[in-house]
């Protein structure tokens, strides 16, 4: 496969799936004001924009229209929703042979979509609609690569985009909001139990689609420890930091063989230590270790395993490929 196809393919998958991660926690956040102060309302807001790595802009200030319209049609927003899909078209046009048919239609279908939308309307109309539109043309992108692609290498290159994506996204989530919640929590008289606290972790199991899925696991006791644990060390849930570390190491795996390539080891090696502090990694230890430290540790490893596979499948000299 040509390094400029896989290119295309992973940053493909990547902006899609940041256009739903955003569509997301806007659509939970937005959800969430109908039950909090204004004061409550500028904290959420202000750790969805640092998750995403967005500082709070002056021109959004504390209005809930104006973040609104950053997180999903500002142009000059990098993560905006209409941002990722337009990238995440050029990407797929670019490439538009080693797709199918149906992923092509689904994916111009919900470029169009979001294009002809508009923030005024949609504000004075049902925003959430758009937005849960956005998320379900995503999962039907997904859902239809699974299905109408053949699982080679281009497939595993989507796959590992999709994941390390989701990885990042879920670290850097978790690490805003337990950074922020727990430091407030400290600060407030503990004999004040207005719910708060409980809205606020309930917003950030939402914001992973988690809430039943942890509901299932620990009933609805919502302790910070299980939340993180579940987040962040769950195997089997799809949008837990180990889960999707778990499926970017199998699309490693899957490229190694396709390409079999002989300088994979430093990739593979980077994957697998980093599987491996989170299997075997125990919550009581991690939040005593210093659970910021950690997931920051998270992020920079999946960095490097980002940064390895590209100078090894993309950006690769000439003389390596004489090599391999």
């Amino acid at each position: 496969m040509l390094s400029r196809v896989a290119d295309s393919l992973y940053w493909m998958s990547r902006y899609l799936e940041r256009a739903e991660h955003t569509a997301r926690l806007t659509d939970t956040h937005l959800n969430l004001m109908l039950d909090q102060s204004p004061e409550s309302a500028e904290r959420r807001w202000s750790r969805v924009l640092s998750s995403l790595g967005n500082p709070v802009p002056d021109k959004a200030g504390k209005d809930a229209y104006a973040l609104a319209q950053l997180l999903t049609f500002d142009m000059d927003n990098e993560s905006s929703v209409v941002s990722c899909i337009m990238s995440a078209r050029e990407n797929a046009r670019q490439v538009r042979e080693q797709t199918s048919s149906e992923m092509w239609e689904q994916l111009n279908r919900l470029f169009l979509e979001v294009k002809r939308a508009d923030i005024d309307n949609l504000w004075d109309a049902e925003p959430l609609d758009f937005l849960r539109a956005v998320k379900e043309g995503v999962y039907l992108f997904q859902g239809i690569t699974d299905s109408a692609m053949s699982h080679g290498e281009g497939w595993q290159f989507i796959q590992f985009g999709r994941y390390i994506e989701r990885a990042c996204n879920t670290a850097a989530l978790l690490d805003v909001h337990f950074q922020q919640l727990q430091s407030a929590g400290s600060e407030e008289n503990e004999d004040n139990d207005d719910g708060s606290d409980h809205t606020e972790w309930i917003g950030l199991l939402r914001s992973c689609t988690a809430f039943e899925a942890y509901c299932k696991v620990y009933t609805a006791d919502l302790r910070p420890e299980r939340i993180c644990e579940f987040l962040l060390l769950n195997p089997e849930f799809p949008h837990s930091v180990r889960f999707a570390v778990d499926q970017l190491r199998t699309a490693l795996e899957g490229i190694q063989e396709a390409t079999q390539s002989r300088r994979a080891d430093r990739v593979s090696r980077l994957a697998g230590r980093l599987r491996a502090s989170l299997g075997y990694g125990q919550i009581d230890e991690i939040m005593t270790g210093g659970l910021h430290a950690y997931l920051e540790n998270i992020q920079r490893q999946c960095a490097q395993i980002n940064q390895s596979a590209y100078l090894l499948y993309v950006t690769y000299p000439i003389e390596a490929a004489l090599e391999a």
